[in-house]
């Protein structure tokens, strides 16, 4: 049983997304996902997630503008006193929506874009959207709301980022997250057309902190290091089932996005069950809570109440065993793993032709998020 207090709710409202993001974080077989939580079941998982202790609540998806009930989750939400942040991609909102949205209780937007021009942002978004982002990101503003940019990071963008420190104090932005590609879901499955190189992230880096500090007090800036280059892997979502607590488009309850890609783990629905009785009794959320369930070498580590032993998705999608030590840590039985895809990101080129650059699926050898395509032979 749990005794720890979940701060956030990650509400994945939907799958559905106007955008084919190569890096996206939702499960490759999403089309199997229904949208399953009317309006009133997603009331109740607000309401009862404030009763746990919940402070703060993110509305995700895929597009969570998707959702025609997105005004009465907001008010709900403001009405519990929750902190609420929309994620969204901005393709479908309007200038109108978001002063209804703002007026009901919405308390931060934060914009997803792909890259600092038209090309580059596109190929990515796997569609031509870069202009309608900018619009968007500008009404937030306008609209007198906090708005915080996040650019997605990998091979064909990290040249870019004193372009993107620049694009975002030109929109104003209060926060801008350069968060490089975690290498799950979709991400996974680009791996080797995305992960970057030891150098290019140094580079990277190097321009973000010097951002940071002449832009404090104006700009928060955030440099999120992928794991596959750290030496210790990190506390995925502040540890298992502690912190975060996330409720999926079909109803489940989750320690984090991909853990229902798990085997041997039955996920309990907030449509059959309330959700602290979940919370506190489930099986699977308990699998990987404490330190009982760890093998060696976390087990003697003097880390292991730091990190949790790492990532529980990552360690199954790389080595089979949710168990296993996540291979991101230099102590790991599989760090091999992670270190023969340094070596193929150091061979692999930068960044694609200029030509290259501004095509999009149907020429590209990226995979392009689909519903239809199930990369891991689903």
């Amino acid at each position: 049983m749990s005794g720890s207090r979940p701060y956030t709710l990650v509400a994945e409202l939907t799958y559905a997304c106007p955008l084919r993001c190569v890096y996206c974080s939702n499960p490759v077989d999403y089309g199997r996902h229904a949208d399953a939580l009317d309006t009133d079941a997603w009331l109740k998982v607000l309401r009862d997630a404030e009763d746990l202790g919940v402070v703060q609540l993110n509305l995700t998806g895929g597009e969570p503008l998707l959702r025609k009930d997105l005004e009465a989750l907001v008010a709900e939400a403001e009405r519990l006193q929750l902190y609420t942040n929309l994620i969204t991609s901005g393709i479908p909102a309007t200038r109108e929506r978001l002063a209804r949205l703002r007026d009901l209780g919405l308390d931060n937007v934060q914009i997803s874009v792909q890259d600092v021009t038209a090309a580059g942002a596109d190929r990515i978004a796997g569609r031509h959207t870069f202009e309608r982002k900018l619009r968007v990101a500008r009404w937030v503003k306008e609209l007198g709301l906090p708005l915080t940019l996040n650019i997605v990071l990998h091979r064909e963008n990290l040249g870019h980022v004193e372009e993107m420190i620049a694009f975002a104090e030109a929109l104003d932005a209060d926060r801008l997250e350069l968060a490089n590609t975690q290498y799950l879901g979709w991400a996974l499955v680009n791996r080797s057309a995305l992960l970057p190189t030891a150098e290019q992230l140094a580079e990277a880096r190097e321009h973000a902190a010097a951002a940071r500090e002449r832009l404090k007090g104006r700009m928060e800036i955030l440099f999120v290091t992928p794991d596959y280059y750290v030496e210790r892997p990190k506390a995925c979502m502040d540890g298992w089932g502690r912190r975060f607590l996330l409720v999926s488009p079909d109803g489940l309850v989750l320690p984090c996005h991909l853990a229902h890609t798990l085997p041997g783990l039955t996920w309990e629905s907030v449509r059959q069950r309330p959700l602290a009785d979940i919370w506190r009794d489930s099986e699977a959320l308990n699998a990987f809570r404490g330190e009982a369930w760890m093998p060696e070498p976390c087990r003697s580590c003097d880390r292991r109440t730091v990190d949790f032993g790492g990532c529980r998705c990552q360690a199954y999608h790389l080595t089979g065993s949710a168990a296993a030590t996540d291979p991101t840590c230099s102590l790991a039985p599989h760090h091999g793993l992670i270190e023969a895809a340094r070596r193929e990101a150091q061979s692999a080129p930068r960044e694609p032709a200029a030509a290259a650059s501004a095509l999009l699926p149907e020429a590209s050898a990226l995979v392009y998020r689909s519903a239809r395509l199930h990369p891991a032979g689903e």
